[in-house]
């Protein structure tokens, strides 16, 4: 498997916390901070982006 470069979480407020991160063919993976040996794999646009929608509270219903 290839090495996957986790970038910083992104936490929201009393949420869990989520890391992006991108291997070195330019995939794009999202992990729950602690459990980054269980990802989901997408562009990196489509995951920030749907980090950031979290965060602002477009879609709180996914982390309950």
């Amino acid at each position: 498997m290839t090495e996957i470069q986790w970038e910083e979480p992104f936490c929201g407020e009393g949420n869990s916390c989520f890391r992006i991160g991108v291997d070195e063919a330019g995939n794009a993976y999202i992990a729950v901070l602690g459990q980054e040996d269980r990802f989901i794999k997408d562009t990196r646009d489509a995951l920030r982006t749907m980090i950031r929608d979290i965060k602002a509270g477009k879609a709180d219903h996914f982390l309950r």
